[in-house]
């Protein structure tokens, strides 16, 4: 089939639309990308003028809470009235949260805000993914999917830079301040682009159904917020906590089945492409972050980087991450078959991980680390996006929000088991070691301060530390890297997809 050209066949909005609904979507992901890491490095000065340091790990988790639960829901209602009615509610929630954090007095109100902008955060990336499918035809969505993973990349690395100078040329209350112009146009270029007609029908929202898996979802990232830290693993309250995860899942099914309008359509599960995408999402994003999150730390506390210097190690992922998503979208939408590009940038991250697992291990110097570390960006570039064209191909038009939003929850809920385990595997290592010192070793002051901290160890003592987490990181890396391959190979049974011209159910 011929690439669909500018004349707007159908299942293609005009040119001049499709580029302000573009650029409505594209500043909706970058709101989502952009926020999470701005306010990550703004929490020291939010604790030093509100005080709370015992909760602050509680201005991340609440906003992850809320922001994870609601993906789901925002796909489904934007099935049902529309993705521009959903995305107003979406950003101004989100928007409203933003500035009652930059007016906030207190921790206890940052929290309930962040809570507040999460409501609307969980929308914004399943709305912008789902917007796109909207507006072009399966044949292009891998080119444009290509440039929501480009521009997640470069704002993931721009977050903390920006949060660092704007919090120390204004203060840390505009890392949330900035977000309402940013909102604003993204919300007016939405308004004018996107005018995708609803169809007139009564429709029933699942109440039970949304209220079941909220309560299943806030139980398990409560468990994985607290076990290991709050209470052990292995103690009475943890296995309260999975009993509850597993009735409340198990009522959640029931209803999803006899419910007329389920949250999640189980049948939707049958579908071999869609049942494999999304749970292969999932593993990604559990792969990448619980490998990831812990490498910067690596690179300032074992290697002694500072972490200007260690923030710049990511650079390779992220022009690789740019380069594959854009240049491959183009390529997978010219040649209108997805699946290849799918399973070489499955195949690229998990070979990477293991290098990475290999060069902890080893010690390796600095430099050989930037390798494995632009492989794994080529391969996120090729993997995140022709995944999420594969899932929304995979479905009738009608349910395209619904299924972007379980994808898109599946991968925050992967996201969030992966760092818990990373941060199991970690803490364990860590605890160890400091036994073996006889507890003489504060490792959250040298996790917390750094080199500063570091410097005042022995030799002996700082060999000891870069050991555990040199150790605890080869563990991170290998278990992502199991995790990937496992992914690659749930992809390897699945059928090609040929990407039409023509946009499904319509």
């Amino acid at each position: 089939m011929e690439p669909v050209d500018d004349a707007a066949p159908p299942g293609r909005l005009p040119t001049a639309q499709l580029r302000i609904v573009m650029g409505g979507a594209l500043l909706t992901m970058a709101l989502a990308a952009l926020d999470q890491n701005i306010v990550n490095t703004a929490l020291p000065r939010m604790v030093g003028d509100l005080g709370g340091m015992a909760h602050i790990s509680w201005v991340v988790t609440a906003f992850m809470l809320t922001s994870t639960v609601t993906s789901p829901l925002y796909g489904k209602l934007s099935d049902l009235f529309g993705r521009r009615r959903l995305f107003f509610v979406a950003v101004l929630t989100f928007l409203a949260g933003s500035l009652l954090c930059g007016m906030a007095q207190s921790m206890a109100q940052i929290i309930g805000f962040r809570a507040l902008q999460g409501l609307g955060a969980g929308g914004l990336l399943v709305l912008a993914q789902a917007a796109i499918g909207d507006a072009v035809t399966p044949r292009e969505r891998p080119r444009y999917q290509g440039l929501f993973t480009g521009t997640f990349a470069l704002c993931s690395v721009a977050g903390p830079l920006l949060g660092g100078v704007i919090t120390s040329a204004l203060s840390w209350r505009w890392v949330f301040y900035v977000n309402l112009p940013i909102g604003i146009l993204a919300l007016a270029l939405i308004a004018a682009g996107l005018r995708t007609p609803v169809e007139s029908r009564r429709r029933r929202i699942d109440y039970p159904g949304t209220l079941l898996l909220a309560a299943t979802t806030t139980t398990l990232l409560l468990l994985m917020a607290w076990g290991g830290s709050e209470f052990p693993w292995l103690s009475a309250a943890s296995l309260g906590m999975v009993l509850a995860i597993l009735v409340l899942f198990a009522l959640f099914l029931l209803q999803e089945a006899r419910a007329p309008e389920p949250l999640i359509r189980l049948r939707l599960f049958r579908n071999k492409v869609f049942a494999r995408g999304v749970v292969v999402g999932g593993m990604m994003t559990f792969a990448m972050l619980g490998s990831t999150v812990f490498l910067p730390l690596y690179f300032q506390l074992v290697l002694g980087m500072s972490p200007a210097r260690a923030g710049a190690m990511l650079l390779p992922q992220v022009i690789g991450m740019v380069l594959t998503s854009v240049l491959g979208g183009r390529m997978v939408s010219k040649l209108g078959r997805n699946k290849a590009f799918l399973l070489a940038g499955l195949g690229l991250e998990a070979v990477a991980l293991a290098g990475l697992a290999v060069l902890a291990w080893w010690a390796a110097p600095a430099v050989v680390f930037l390798v494995p570390m632009g492989l794994l960006g080529l391969g996120m570039g090729m993997g995140m996006p022709n995944l999420t064209t594969a899932v929304q191909n995979a479905v009738h038009h009608a349910e395209l929000g619904a299924a972007t939003g379980a994808m898109t929850f599946l991968r925050s809920l992967g996201g969030s088991v992966g760092v818990a385990a990373s941060g199991a595997i970690m803490s364990a290592s860590l605890a160890e070691t400091r036994a073996t010192l006889g507890g003489r070793l504060d490792m959250e002051a040298i996790t917390r301060q750094g080199a500063e901290a570091l410097a005042a160890l022995t030799p002996a003592q700082h060999q000891l530390f870069s050991d555990a987490y040199r150790t605890a990181l080869t563990g991170c890396f290998t278990m992502s890297g199991v995790v990937m391959s496992l992914a690659f190979l749930l992809v390897l049974g699945l059928p090609e997809q040929v990407l039409q011209g023509r946009a499904p159910g319509r």
